[in-house]
């Protein structure tokens, strides 16, 4: 289903599938983003111990010569591009706090998955609310 923008510009906003579409894309890349990144720095370690065993310059290179911080990197800006895309064919009142919802939600599982990290049980709650008022606006 497809309906015309209220500001008047004859724009017609994408369909259900299309939406949910470009909005699960924002969310994945997003969640590869601060995964890949997130293992990368846990990866390099200590920033401050690395600047200061090799200066400055080393903790840039560190970090800039980690293939998965680079990838994390190509992530976040597919993420940034695909939300401006979703934007713009989708309403921003559903498309911000859905990708916004489903990445705090991927991340969630992402974290425990591939960072081993303790997602305690008012995590998945918090995630799993956020998700449902999001299924409320959809409506």
């Amino acid at each position: 289903m497809t309906f015309a923008s209220p500001i008047g510009t004859g724009h017609v906003y994408a369909g259900q599938i299309e939406t949910w579409a470009t909005i699960l894309t924002v969310a994945a890349t997003a969640v590869a983003g601060d995964v890949l990144t997130a293992g990368a720095m846990r990866r390099i370690g200590d920033l401050d111990l690395v600047r200061a065993n090799s200066g400055l310059g080393g903790a840039v290179r560190a970090v800039v010569s980690s293939p998965m911080f680079l990838l994390g990197v190509l992530s976040m800006a597919v993420s940034f591009f695909s939300l401006l895309f979703t934007l713009s064919n989708v309403e921003l009142s559903l498309a911000a706090p859905a990708s916004a919802s489903l990445t705090f939600l991927g991340n969630a599982f992402a974290a425990k998955l591939f960072l081993r990290e303790n997602v305690d049980r008012r995590r998945w709650l918090a995630a799993l609310l956020v998700c449902a008022g999001v299924f409320l606006l959809a409506k």
